[in-house]
């Protein structure tokens, strides 16, 4: 489809009519053959004289040519481009960051994989994360391990499949036996606030664990404080059994607070299949989608007017040229 991106250029359209209208006339001068029986010649004629230069006058195809060259003239001026397919452009904004717990308990082999063998509790959530990071294309995943002590195993990235290799990488206890469940949230805030291209995106972290907070130097709670004032949302996934005591046993109370003080959700799997349903509500929760606009690429045509009106006149040029050596060329033969 064409269109003129100015199409107030149409106006000047009439120009050449009040040009024609009301400016006077151009007048050429030429050479004459002065004659003594002028008046005699001229009263033989029928001819009034006057006196001035001649009032030069286009033919037909002249005043034509003329007139279709204005126009193309105004059309390039009018700036005229081709429009595209419509394409459309989706965003999304979001920073995931996944916080995983390597203690000692999650070595466990209290789930079970798809043949129904058993399983254990890290293996299980590595299968769930890969399905996960399958499906968020176009967000930027990060990855924090923790157990004594936390660590970043991957800044926020587009690249998935590195992403997973390194998720791949771990094993249990290779931070520590311990639950370091604060830190690891200290952690993420830090790498947010560390990140330039995270500001003005969304903020989310996704912390899996199957124990309480053991030996943090600031305690879930007072993170999750911190998290709120920065803008960054925690949803808390607890795996493993209820039934676990000592360090291994799963605090709620925490969890669920520390989750609903950012404006997250709290869950609790106990079985492969209930950790697989979880993410799935977490896609619906974050929605990979964030920005969706459509837009069309245009391909200016304004030479194509310019080049047409050349062509034209240098068509009229030729013809006329022949024209006037034709005669000529008669003679000579």
């Amino acid at each position: 489809m064409i269109t003129f991106e100015v199409l107030e250029a149409f106006l000047l359209l009439p120009l050449p009519f009040f040009v024609y209208r009301f400016t006077p006339s151009y007048l050429s001068k030429q050479q004459a053959i002065k004659v003594p029986f002028f008046h005699l010649l001229v009263n033989k004629l029928g001819i009034t004289p006057k006196q001035g230069a001649q009032k030069a006058r286009a033919n037909r195809p002249q005043k034509a040519i003329i007139l279709f060259g204005w126009v193309m003239l105004i059309a390039a001026a009018a700036k005229p481009v081709w429009m595209l397919e419509p394409q459309t452009y989706e965003r999304s904004g979001r920073d995931l960051m996944l916080i995983v717990d390597l203690s000692g308990s999650m070595a466990t082999e209290d789930f079970t994989d798809e043949l129904g063998q058993p399983q254990s509790r890290l293996n299980s959530a590595k299968q769930v994360l890969k399905s996960f990071s399958e499906n968020r294309e176009g967000d930027r995943l990060g990855l924090i391990l923790f157990g004594d002590s936390a660590f970043l195993q991957s800044p926020f990235t587009l690249d998935h499949i590195a992403w997973l290799e390194l998720l791949n990488q771990t094993e249990v206890a290779m931070a520590g036996e311990s639950t370091s469940l604060g830190d690891a949230i200290g952690l993420g805030i830090k790498t947010f606030l560390d990140n330039d291209e995270s500001h003005g995106q969304e903020k989310v972290m996704i912390v899996l664990t199957d124990g309480n907070d053991t030996d943090s130097l600031v305690p879930p709670i007072d993170a999750a404080k911190v998290a709120v004032a920065k803008g960054i949302r925690i949803h808390m996934v607890a795996i493993g059994s209820l039934a676990s005591t000592g360090e291994e046993a799963i605090d709620m109370d925490v969890i669920n607070q520390t989750a609903s003080l950012t404006g997250g959700k709290a869950f609790f799997a106990m079985s492969s299949e209930s950790l697989s349903d979880i993410y799935d509500v977490l896609e619906e929760l974050e929605p990979k989608l964030f920005e969706s606009f459509t837009y069309q690429q245009t391909v200016s045509l304004h030479y194509l007017p310019v080049a047409l009106i050349f062509i034209i006149h240098l068509c009229f040029a030729l013809i006329m040229s022949v024209k006037r050596h034709r005669p000529r060329l008669g003679i000579g033969s």
